[in-house]
C-alpha cells in the first residue's frame, strides 16, 4: 500500500492569522507555537511511515520555497512544488495531483494542510491508512471528519448521510456546511455532523478526471502544464515549466476544492467521510493554541517569560522581554521585537482583518518579515 500511496502537503499560508508573530515570509506553519518544531516539521514527521520520504510532496508559493525546503531538508528537492501566486486550494491540489499522476498513474494522494495539529498521531495514522485503503478500491473521495467536543465556528462541518457499516466508522456525504453561527454549529453537532478537517485521499486520475468534468478552466491549465513538462518533474522546475505554470495560474480561479470539487462531488454520492478522534485542530487562532497549552488555576498559559497576578483565561506569548498581566481578562498578549498585539482572545479570529488594515494604513513592512 505504502508505494502507491503519496502525501500532498499543502504550505502556502499567507501568515496572517498569528500576526505580530506570523508575517508573509514567516507563515504559521514555520511558528513553534505548540513545541519545539515548527507545525510543518511536525505533519511531515506524522506521515513520513505513511509515504515515504521520496514520496511526500510540498506545495508552496514561490517566495516561501526557500525557507520550506530549509525547515524540510531530508525531502528531496524535487518534492517541493511552487505556486507562481496562491490561488486557493484547488489549482493548488490540481498541481500536485498532475506530478502524482506522472510519477504513478495510480497512486493515491493523502492531501493535508501544513499547520494542523494532531495529538494520537497513532491514531491518526490508522486512520489515513483505513482511508488510503477505500480510496484504492474504489473511485471515491475521501474525507476525514473530526468528532466535535465544542461548537466550533471557525471550522466548516461535514453533514453525515449513509453509513458503509465499516471500521473505521465510515458515511457518505449527505452535505458539507461552511462556517455556521453558534447556534447552527450547536444544531449540527447535535444531529451527529463531524468537523471538516481539510485532509483528503483519493486518487491522482480520480481528482484530475472530476477537475475535467467540473472545473475546465482549471483542468485545461492543468493539461498545457503536462505537456511542456512532457513527463518530467515539476520540482524543482525548468524555466519553460516555471513559465507556463506562472502563465495558468492567472488563468485559473481562486477557488477552494471544496467549492471547486468536493460539494459537487457530494451531490452525486461520489465523498466518503471517515469519523476520526485523533485530538485534531487546524490551530486557527490565538484563541486556538490558548485552548491546547496547558492552563494555570486561573486559565491562563503562555510561552516565554510571563507571570501574571488577578488575570484570567489569558494567553501570553513572549520569548525575549518578561510580559505581566495585572487583573485582566480574556486576553491575548504577542510581543515580538517590533510589534505588539494586545487584544481580546475571543477577537482573535480578527487578526487576519488586523492585518489588512495594517497594509492600507501604511504599515505593510510590520506585516513582512
Amino acid at each position: 500500500m505504502r508505494s502507491k500511496c503519496y502525501s500532498v502537503i499543502i504550505a502556502g499560508g499567507k501568515g496572517t492569522r498569528f500576526w505580530p508573530l506570523s508575517r508573509s515570509q514567516r507563515p504559521k506553519q514555520l511558528l513553534k507555537i505548540l513545541g519545539r518544531r515548527s507545525l510543518i516539521s511536525e505533519t511531515a514527521s506524522r506521515v513520513l511511515s505513511i509515504s515515504g520520504r521520496k514520496q511526500t510532496l510540498v506545495v508552496t508559493l514561490a517566495e516561501q520555497l526557500s525557507a520550506l525546503r530549509n525547515e524540510l531538508p531530508d525531502l528531496p528537492q524535487k518534492n517541493f512544488l511552487a505556486e507562481p501566486q496562491g490561488k486557493n486550494t484547488a489549482p493548488c491540489i490540481g498541481l500536485a495531483a498532475l506530478e502524482v499522476g506522472t510519477r504513478d498513474p495510480g497512486a493515491v494522494m493523502v492531501v493535508l494542510p501544513a499547520d494542523h495539529w494532531v495529538a494520537d498521531i497513532n491514531g491518526f495514522r490508522n486512520t489515513i491508512r483505513a482511508a488510503v485503503k477505500i480510496a484504492l478500491r474504489q473511485d471515491n473521495l475521501v474525507t476525514i471528519g473530526i468528532r466535535p467536543n465544542y461548537p466550533e465556528t471557525g471550522y466548516g462541518y461535514i453533514m453525515k448521510g449513509k453509513s458503509l457499516g465499516s471500521k473505521p466508522a465510515a458515511y457518505r456525504v449527505k452535505r458539507f456546511r461552511e462556517k455556521p453561527s453558534m447556534s447552527l454549529a450547536q444544531q449540527l453537532i447535535r444531529q451527529g455532523s463531524l468537523w471538516n478537517s481539510g485532509i483528503f485521499v483519493w486518487k491522482a486520475a480520480t481528482i484530475l478526471e472530476l477537475m475535467r468534468s467540473y472545473q475546465p478552466t482549471i483542468s485545461k491549465g492543468l493539461e498545457r502544464i503536462k505537456k511542456v513538462a512532457g513527463g518530467r518533474s515539476l520540482g524543482p522546475p525548468t524555466p519553460q515549466i516555471r513559465s507556463i505554470v506562472a502563465r495558468e495560474y492567472k488563468q485559473m480561479p481562486n477557488i477552494s476544492i471544496d467549492y471547486a470539487l468536493l460539494e459537487k462531488a457530494g451531490s452525486v454520492g461520489k465523498v466518503v467521510t471517515l469519523e476520526a478522534d485523533f485530538g485534531w485542530s487546524d490551530v486557527g487562532s490565538w484563541a486556538a493554541v490558548h485552548r491546547m497549552l496547558p492552563h494555570d488555576e486561573n486559565g491562563n498559559a503562555g510561552k516565554g517569560k510571563w507571570l501574571t497576578l488577578g488575570a484570567k483565561n489569558s494567553l501570553i506569548h513572549s520569548e525575549d522581554r518578561l510580559v505581566v498581566l495585572l487583573g485582566v481578562e480574556d486576553t491575548v498578549v504577542v510581543d515580538t521585537p517590533d510589534a505588539l498585539l494586545v487584544g481580546d482572545i475571543r477577537r482573535s479570529q480578527e487578526v487576519r482583518e488586523l492585518v489588512d488594515q495594517l497594509n492600507k494604513r501604511g504599515f505593510g513592512a510590520y506585516t513582512i518579515k
